[in-house]
């Protein structure tokens, strides 16, 4: 009987959660599973990204942060964007970003600009990526 009790109880919380905040927490659960490693499933990430047209100077770049210069300063000096702003992209939410790019952001940790955790260079149509992510949500 106990199990009935909290079935109920279960089917209320959900016919609660339509009117709002407890929807979106529903959908961040569900997406839940599909999450690599001990990542927090996220409809948002605060990304930074250094756009290069060539790889050997997406190379060259990833090789300064690797050697211990700052993400931002190399973002500023390297990159080929509009985001010259340490290479900034703010807050960016699923599904506004291309493939590869998108699936690089949403499975990196957040880290600092001084000691940042990179993906692997990305490649899309618009060039190389270096990525990093300051946040998520």
């Amino acid at each position: 009987m106990a199990k009935g009790s909290s079935k109920d109880k279960k089917s209320t919380e959900k016919k609660g959660g339509d009117k709002g905040k407890g929807k979106t927490e529903d959908a961040t659960a569900d997406k839940g599973g599909k999450s690599k490693g001990g990542l927090k499933a996220a409809t948002a990430v605060n990304v930074r990204h250094i756009l290069c047209e060539k790889h050997s100077k997406a190379m060259e770049a990833l090789q300064r942060i690797q050697a211990g210069e700052r993400f931002d300063k190399v973002a500023q000096e390297c990159s080929e964007d509009k985001a010259k702003s340490g290479g900034s992209l703010g807050w960016m939410v699923r599904g506004s970003m291309v493939g590869p790019f998108q699936d690089a952001a949403f499975a990196l940790e957040p880290s600092t600009v001084d000691k940042p955790i990179l993906s692997p260079l990305v490649k899309t149509v618009h060039g190389y990526h270096i990525i990093m992510v300051e946040g998520r949500r």
